[in-house]
């Protein structure tokens, strides 16, 4: 069985949040969605797919327990100044103001799907090209 392309996987996690923020129903009068839980959704659903793309980076998720935000950000430090600076503004916008809080202005969230692309499409370039036989 041939392993998964992480960036593919992580690329499917946003185009399911962009489904899933589509339930949420766009009120043009307030720039903003109706529903916070829709946009929880779609933010924590971003955020995994970023996860996705800076494990295969990073590869952090060995040993006991789960990763800290402070494990990535530590990385990111050490490996590419850039991505540490996609990376936290990714999880401030996808994970914190979509995810846990539900922000639902429509900037916000369209700058929460904007990160998670930049973050995936950055870690892309940084990730080995496969040998093809």
């Amino acid at each position: 069985m041939e392993k998964e392309n992480p960036i593919e996987e992580a690329r499917r996690y946003v185009a399911n949040a962009e489904e899933i923020i589509k339930k949420a129903e766009y009120d043009p009068e307030t720039k903003s969605y109706t529903d916070s839980k829709y946009v929880k959704t779609a933010g924590d659903i971003l955020w995994k797919g970023c996860l996705i793309a800076l494990d295969a980076v990073f590869h952090i998720r060995k040993g006991k327990g789960r990763p800290s935000i402070d494990k990535y950000r530590e990385a990111a430090k050490k490996r590419d100044g850039r991505l540490l600076r996609l990376m936290n503004n990714g999880y401030d916008v996808a994970h914190l103001s979509m995810g846990y809080d539900g922000v639902k202005g429509k900037k916000v969230c369209d700058s929460g799907f904007e990160y998670a692309n930049d973050i995936i499409n950055y870690c892309e370039k940084l990730l080995p090209v496969p040998v093809v036989a």
